[in-house]
């Protein structure tokens, strides 16, 4: 029960947060989002952890190039798989958004060429995985592209948005965050804790991933 208890809780905050971000009280006069602001409860938990698992992976990346163990760097590849997921469902979620808010599915904006733009960053990062047969030079390779990649990907999503004369995302150009807002308790209280669920659960995939990279990396070498 000890090793357990976070992987319960994800799950319990997960369904918390996706029942109380349909069915829980929500404000529905925040200028044109209307109702749709009940998918701050799912859009926004996406690339938290997102951000979150590529930052561990980079930690795991430099644990690898200073011991040379390569468990650091299925660790650290294993989290990022996780991450490009939650990566994609956090695009995903945002195009639904636009699409209710905006009237299109996607625009020419800051905030969403830049989160674009990243995913193909670490797209690439898998390419260039894949592309190298010898375990070690993909694990040195792969940790070294890591290193450098995650500091672009901060730049692209966050500092490059905010620096944007203009944008329709919240905190990113001229437009107000969220926080700004008067977002009522019952919104916050299911964000929080869906937030936390999340990324508890982006971790358990990561470490699941993490034991079958690892299980058939010994297959391998039997």
């Amino acid at each position: 029960m000890r090793t357990y208890w976070w992987k319960i809780l994800a799950v319990l905050f997960v369904t918390y947060g996706i029942i109380g971000g349909f069915l829980m009280p929500a404000p529905d006069n925040i200028g044109i989002l209307g109702k749709t602001i009940r998918n701050l409860n799912f859009h926004v938990p996406m690339w938290f952890t997102m951000i979150i698992l590529l930052f561990v992976s980079v930690i795991y990346s430099l644990m690898y190039l200073s011991s040379g163990d390569l468990k650091k760097d299925n660790m650290s590849s294993s989290m990022v798989k996780v991450a490009m997921l939650f990566g994609l469902m956090g695009l995903a979620t945002g195009s639904f958004w636009a699409r209710f808010t905006w009237g299109t599915w996607w625009i020419e904006d800051a905030k969403l060429n830049g989160a674009a733009i990243a995913m193909l960053i670490y797209t690439a990062y898998y390419i260039l995985r894949n592309s190298i047969e010898d375990e070690i030079k993909r694990a040195k390779f792969s940790s070294v592209y890591n290193l450098f990649a995650f500091p672009i990907y901060i730049v692209l999503i966050i500092v490059y948005p905010r620096m944007a004369e203009t944008s329709l995302h919240p905190a990113s150009g001229d437009t107000v965050g969220f926080s700004t807002l008067d977002l009522d308790n019952n919104l916050r209280k299911v964000f929080y804790l869906s937030g936390l669920g999340w990324i508890l659960m982006g971790v358990w995939l990561s470490t699941l991933k993490y034991r079958l990279t690892e299980l058939k990396r010994k297959n391998e070498e039997i």
